[in-house]
């Protein structure tokens, strides 16, 4: 036979589980040894505090502060659907003419629409009529000879 020279032996063993390096025991024995171990505290862990009052809930319960987007009032929802009667035109014949869905028509001549000044100013001009400031309904030319 070949002559060999095995310097080096090296032996795999299995480690101590997962459970058994967490344990107390495994915990201060590493700590005896001078080994380096971290610990941390998870909060909650292993409890049910999915329904436990908290200070910012209560503090949420006791807002009565209710907060809503403003909406356009139901004055200029009749003047869009004046102005846009008297031109002739349907919900989606205005809704093309200013390339708009003609959801968006329904819901600012109902008064629910969220105002849009973009929009408002497409629709004045189409309908001819002023929908913004103190004179709504009156013509635009009308509004600008007054100034």
């Amino acid at each position: 036979m070949a002559e060999c020279d095995w310097d080096t032996v090296t032996v795999l063993r299995k480690k101590g589980s997962a459970a058994q390096s967490k344990s107390k025991q495994a915990v201060t024995a590493a700590q005896r040894k001078g080994e380096a171990v971290e610990t941390s505290k998870k909060w909650a862990a292993g409890q049910n505090k999915q329904h436990v009052v908290t200070k910012n809930t209560a503090k949420l319960d006791r807002e009565t502060e209710e907060l809503s987007h403003q909406r356009v009032p139901l004055e200029v929802g009749k003047v869009i659907q004046q102005g846009r009667q008297n031109k002739g035109l349907t919900q989606k014949d205005l809704a093309t003419k200013i390339n708009e869905k003609p959801q968006i028509i329904a819901e600012y001549e109902c008064g629910k629409a969220i105002p849009n000044n973009q929009v408002m100013g497409k629709i004045e001009r189409a309908i001819g009529l002023k929908l913004r400031g103190k004179d709504i309904g009156l013509p635009l030319e009308a509004c600008s000879k007054k100034k």
